[in-house]
């Protein structure tokens, strides 16, 4: 997939000093650092300023900033996000909106998740194709974007929105498959559609009205047609609605990518993903901050309230085990806009602040099948970061406050910046 690019900002080489680099790896914060981008949007160096290259005189102008002793980080990933609904509002009800203010306030959406650090996303399941090429294009600012278009579920699935008399109140965002072959052919217009990744429903879920996450989902065998279909066109990605443990079980078995939410997951389970290198994307946002008895349906608060301590014991549990996390928050479920809290959540059930970091740049681009050119700060990558206030790795919840984001860069182009003036110099993008 093509990187972003904006065809109304111009572009000009970057050169970032007296920053504190964490630099997605895992490695040791380097004091002092610089981080130095080219024209292109390129990294060509990340490292101690005693090391740095000096800025040749009769180069291209460049923009300096001086990041003031505060932490430079890569752009980081949410690899769960809903960004064409608001937060709360349920899936069926956005057929009754006017689709122009959907547009609208879902660009609005692109930009608040940019604007929190989250450079790049991946979309679950409403968010068309359209939106990804408007990213690309310039058309309008937000996270470079990957999206399942459809999610893929049975009749009366987690994904099955429709009413008691059959009228259907997705708005797109449902593909329902009963059979091995309906689930092909599910893949097969999802992909029509531009999807770049299928996403499927294992179990049961939150907040559906017929079903429980305990209960299974798309079968083992309809789970193998979707990602035998999914790999006959390039390879795709599957990403598996996976709550109770025996859908998450069979989803594994299935061959799927990515674990979503995992809560059930247990030791069989997680040796089981160990083994095939699958991804668990936990969406922890969803248990601490997705749970309102005032604007959820009795059904939906009385599952959460049930499941909220199990889901914590059992991702504190992958993480001890050392599970393949990647960072993802389920938005619009939770908040938009406040995605890093994310790592606070994965700290607080045991992860260290600095694993915390890898889950959320490194893995997750190694999940999206980019970390050759996203996912840390080291040369060659393409110059996706961001300068935050404070340490995160004393208290990884600066990253969730996006004030404390003072500065965005994607594809090497400044989205956003809260520094004083006097942090700048040179030509202005």
């Amino acid at each position: 997939m093509p990187l972003a690019t904006s065809h109304d900002t111009p572009r000009t080489a970057l050169r970032i000093h007296h920053a504190r680099l964490i630099d997605g790896t895992g490695s040791s914060p380097v004091d002092d650092a610089v981080v130095i981008v080219d024209a292109e949007g390129t990294i060509t160096y990340a490292g101690a300023a005693t090391q740095a290259p000096a800025t040749e005189k009769d180069a291209s102008p460049v923009r300096v900033i001086d990041a003031g002793g505060r932490s430079v980080l890569p752009g980081f990933f949410d690899c769960h996000v809903h960004l064409a609904y608001a937060q709360g509002s349920p899936p069926g009800r956005r057929a009754e909106l006017d689709p122009v203010l959907v547009t609208l306030d879902t660009a609005a959406r692109l930009r608040q998740t940019l604007d929190a650090g989250i450079t790049s996303a991946r979309d679950l399941g409403g968010l068309s194709a359209g939106y990804r090429t408007a990213v690309e294009t310039g058309r309008i600012v937000g996270p470079r974007l990957h999206t399942a278009v459809r999610i893929i579920s049975h009749t009366g699935g987690h994904a099955d929105v429709r009413l008691p008399d059959g009228t259907d109140l997705s708005a797109g965002m449902s593909e329902i498959a009963d059979t091995a072959d309906q689930a092909r052919l599910a893949v097969r217009r999802v992909l029509r559609e531009g999807a770049d990744l299928v996403k499927i429903c294992a179990t049961g879920g939150m907040g559906s009205p017929y079903d429980q996450p305990d209960d299974e989902g798309l079968l083992e065998d309809e789970i193998r047609a979707v990602v035998d279909e999914a790999q006959r066109h390039g390879g795709k990605p599957v990403a598996a609605h996976a709550q109770g443990n025996a859908g998450i079980l069979n989803a594994i078995r299935g061959g799927v990518t990515s674990i979503e939410h995992g809560y059930g997951l247990d030791e069989r389970a997680l040796d089981m993903a160990g083994e095939r290198g699958t991804f668990v994307v936990p969406t922890l946002s969803t248990v601490y901050a997705g749970i309102n008895k005032d604007t959820m349906p009795d059904y939906h608060y009385q599952k959460k309230v049930r499941w909220s301590g199990l889901t914590k014991e059992n991702i504190a549990g992958a993480i001890e085990y050392g599970a393949r996390i990647a960072l993802g928050t389920d938005a619009a479920v939770g908040p938009h806009g406040v995605n890093l809290m994310e790592l606070s959540y994965l700290v607080d059930l045991g992860m260290d602040p600095m694993a915390a970091i890898v889950a959320g740049t490194r893995s997750s681009a190694e999940l999206l099948g980019v970390a050759d050119r996203l996912g840390t700060l080291t040369a060659g990558r393409t110059a996706d970061l961001i300068l935050c206030d404070g340490d995160p790795l004393t208290d990884i919840g600066v990253l969730g406050d996006p004030a404390r984001i003072v500065c965005v860069v994607q594809d090497g182009v400044v989205r956003k910046d809260l520094l004083l003036p006097a942090a700048r110099t040179g030509r202005q993008p």
